[in-house]
């Protein structure tokens, strides 16, 4: 399975011996510089791997510029002071090469294994005016080696590349034109010393002559121009505005599978974004510590102006990059804002906020949606910018809202009233599963030995959105329990069997959210057995669980509970950040719903799904 890499990631490499495949849509030149300590090219220009010049050791020779390239790279075999390799990209010369990266669609680099198997891929996207890009390095860590997705471009081509990695000017222009020297440019032959008379030609009948040329094509030389004489560079195009954000600009076979998974879409780009950005600082930083180590370690260098202009040289370096990536951050984060801005108020009610209008006009659907929303989630780098945290129907895992300590990022800490909160979050996700649900699909039962819980669901309750209370005490519990648990034993045998049909007449086909408040209070053990068989195996027959739990309450139980912790999905009744994703695994900062203050919507959507739910509608 390939792994896609965003800007800044890193890979351990497995092998010694791989190689490394470019994929464009236009000609491109690649090359090679090996680095040492010092961050300088190892060997001067001989550190430098180029079309048509002998490479350095453990390097094969790169092709010419081409749409396609397979370079094969030998750890074990390169010098031992190499502590870095480079890979770049570079725009060839010649007629109808493009001016800069960001008029070409974005090339893509891969990993490959020594059997030629996809390891990892990265798409060099975010490029404008730069002429010459490093694309990855492959960088030695510990002994071991590793790649990195860098991405980071020179808008003054191959010679600042390479005299950015110490190598004189004046060898840095020559080595660039050797590898950047388009194959299909022609040489041009030296002029006669008496050129022949160019004939007349055909003519047309009025007296004129024929002209051949292709109507749609350019001249490759322009009259009054020599046919040998340098072309005039051509203007850069100027930036393209990025497109105007629509809802629903995602694929998908309905509108709200279309804005699912826009919303996702924009999860993803803020990960990535944010991940790019970070392994530009990262990247930054681990240069300049480099560059100031080097400079330390030389005995003619620690004293004296040197140093000093070392470590400001270092520095301004190190600003640049930062400076670029931030650059590019703010850019990707305005264009995520607008989006945000339009899908928004797009949203249906199973995925829009609590301060959405579309609340407002609230009708009990007829279909249970695609997904629900539980939250929003967010960045450090991003603190305006909310992502809607959304879930599939039906849930898959079910909930856990923690009613004990939360992470502040320097210790733990357990704010007053947080057992409230808790209880009111669940009762606004009972009550959000309800609304989206058609007039009887969702039967949500309440256990709260305590009775701690009973003012939030007061409005459900009185409204007639609950199950018949259980009688008071463990009894009550264990015989809610009982019967969720003999649904869940009867509907996975009807399934099993292809028996749908022959369920008891009595029993309830409609989804059950089982709601514990305050728990473990007032649990056994035999009852707590049946809550991790529910969290286990209700999910596949319409059987949900949503905990309010404190951890530290329930450690009494010992590793009983482990599996039910890591089974469920934990959520927060205030901002959290405990939440990590798949990709580049960002710690995300979980922001439970909340209804605004003073909104009567809450009491509307109760009322709405209370009368659609009385017999005779």
């Amino acid at each position: 399975m390939t792994a896609e890499l965003v800007r800044g990631q890193n890979q351990a490499l497995p092998w010694t011996r791989l190689e490394i495949g470019v994929e464009a849509d236009r000609a491109l030149a690649l090359g090679a510089v090996l680095v040492g300590e010092a961050g300088r090219a190892l060997g001067g220009a001989q550190g430098v791997a180029l079309p048509g010049a002998p490479p350095p050791p453990g390097l094969a020779a790169p092709g010419p510029p081409a749409p396609t390239h397979r370079l094969a790279v030998d750890l074990g075999a390169l010098p031992a002071a190499a502590t870095r390799l480079d890979l770049f990209l570079a725009l060839p010369d010649g007629p109808g090469a493009p001016a800069r990266f960001g008029a070409l669609a974005a090339p893509r680099v891969l990993l490959l294994g020594p059997g030629g198997e996809k390891a990892a891929g990265f798409a060099v996207t975010g490029l404008a005016g730069e002429t010459a890009v490093v694309a990855v390095e492959l960088y030695r860590r510990n002994g071991a080696w590793k790649i990195r997705a860098v991405g980071q471009g020179y808008q003054g081509g191959v010679p600042a590349l390479l005299t950015d990695r110490g190598i004189d000017p004046e060898t840095a222009r020559r080595l660039a034109a050797g590898a950047q020297a388009h194959p299909a440019a022609p040489l041009p032959a030296a002029p006669r010393p008496d050129p022949e008379p160019v004939p007349a030609g055909p003519t047309t009948p009025a007296g004129g002559r024929v002209d051949y040329t292709h109507p749609g094509r350019r001249s490759a030389a322009p009259a009054g121009r020599h046919p040998y004489a340098t072309p005039t560079p051509a203007a850069p195009a100027p930036p393209v505005a990025p497109a105007a954000p629509v809802a629903g600009d995602a694929s998908g076979w309905s509108m709200e599978e279309r804005l699912h998974n826009q919303v996702w879409g924009m999860f993803e780009d803020l990960a990535r974004t944010v991940a790019s950005y970070r392994g530009a600082v990262e990247f930054a930083e681990d240069r300049r510590e480099r560059e100031l180590d080097a400079v330390l370690d030389d005995p003619r260098s620690r004293t004296g102006r040197g140093v000093a202009d070392a470590r400001a040289a270092a520095s301004e370096r190190y600003e640049t990059l930062v400076a670029r990536a931030q650059e590019a951050l703010d850019r990707d984060l305005a264009q995520l804002a607008a989006e945000s801005r339009v899908v928004e108020p797009a949203l249906p009610p199973a995925l829009a906020g609590w301060e959405s209008p579309v609340w407002h006009a609230y009708r009990p659907p007829e279909q249970p949606p695609l997904s629900v929303r539980l939250g929003d989630l967010g960045l450090p780098e991003a603190p305006e910018l909310r992502i809607p945290m959304l879930v599939r129907l039906p849930l898959e895992r079910g909930l856990w809202i923690d009613a004990g300590r939360l992470s502040d990022g320097e210790g733990e800490s357990r704010p007053a009233g947080l057992r409230a909160l808790a209880a009111g979050s669940a009762a606004l996700h009972a009550t959000r599963l309800l609304a989206v649900h058609p007039p009887g699909g969702l039967t949500v039962h309440l256990l709260d030995p305590a009775g701690s819980g009973a003012a939030a669901f007061a409005g459900l309750r009185n409204a007639g959105l609950l199950a018949p209370a259980p009688p008071a005490g463990a009894a009550g519990g264990a015989e809610v329990l009982e019967r969720l648990t003999r649904r869940v034993d009867l509907v996975q045998m009807a399934v099993r069997g292809g028996a749908r049909e022959a369920l008891p007449p009595g029993l309830d086909t409609a989804e059950q959210l089982l709601v514990v408040h305050d728990f473990p209070r007032g649990f056994d053990d035999r009852a707590v057995t049946r809550l991790r068989y529910l969290a286990d195996e209700g999910p596949a027959v319409g059987v949900h669980l949503l905990l309010v739990a404190d951890r530290d309450d329930a450690a009494g139980y010992g590793p009983l509970l482990d599996p039910l912790w890591r089974g469920l999905l934990r959520i927060t009744p205030l901002p959290d950040r405990h939440l990590a994703d798949p990709w580049v695994h960002h710690l995300w900062t979980f922001t439970p719903p909340c209804v605004p203050t003073g909104s009567a919507v809450l009491e509307t959507v109760v009322g709405a799904t209370a009368r659609a739910r009385r017999p005779g509608r």
